[in-house]
């Protein structure tokens, strides 16, 4: 496995629906996950791209986010079809029909800042291992101290960490 790095110009977009299947991807998106068409992605879960470094913690915070109609900010470690992975900047937002009404998800990734990635490595890395020993729950109330002791509230600071 090796670690793909993202361009500075590079733009992962990608839309998908209530369930997280996928409804549209760029061809960064295909590129980088290592798939030739999008009929390759069209309609699968967008975690087909998931790493299995990557915390379940995360991915609860980001349902709960979405779940509520709001935008959240997140380092990602994804998959590439071929076993490589590469780490993105991911700004996940809701779309809405006419009446507000949420349709779907939308996600822009970007490189991430490697300064940011020393860090976030170290809290993954902390968070697998409770998830494991103590399960989700215990992970999502660690993480929630830290945002504390930061004195950020979790998108404040993934935001503040790729600003660094």
């Amino acid at each position: 496995m090796q670690e793909i790095k993202l361009r500075d110009d590079t733009l992962i977009t990608s839309k998908t629906n209530l369930k997280g299947d996928i409804s549209y991807a760029n061809h960064d998106f295909l590129k980088y996950a290592g798939y030739d068409h999008i009929k390759d992605v069209l309609n699968k879960p967008h975690n087909i791209v998931r790493h299995k470094d990557m915390p379940k913690t995360v991915f609860k915070y980001l349902w709960e986010y979405m779940k509520n109609g709001d935008e959240i900010f997140a380092f990602v470690k994804n998959l590439a079809k071929n076993g490589d992975f590469y780490w993105v900047f991911a700004n996940v937002t809701p779309s809405k029909d006419a009446n507000g009404n949420v349709i779907g998800y939308y996600s822009v990734r970007r490189r991430p800042n490697e300064k940011a990635l020393a860090i976030i490595k170290e809290l993954y890395a902390k968070l697998l291992e409770l998830e494991q020993k103590e399960g989700v729950n215990k992970a999502c109330e660690m993480l929630d101290e830290y945002c504390k002791g930061q004195g950020k509230t979790y998108n404040e600071l993934i935001f503040s960490l790729q600003s660094m």
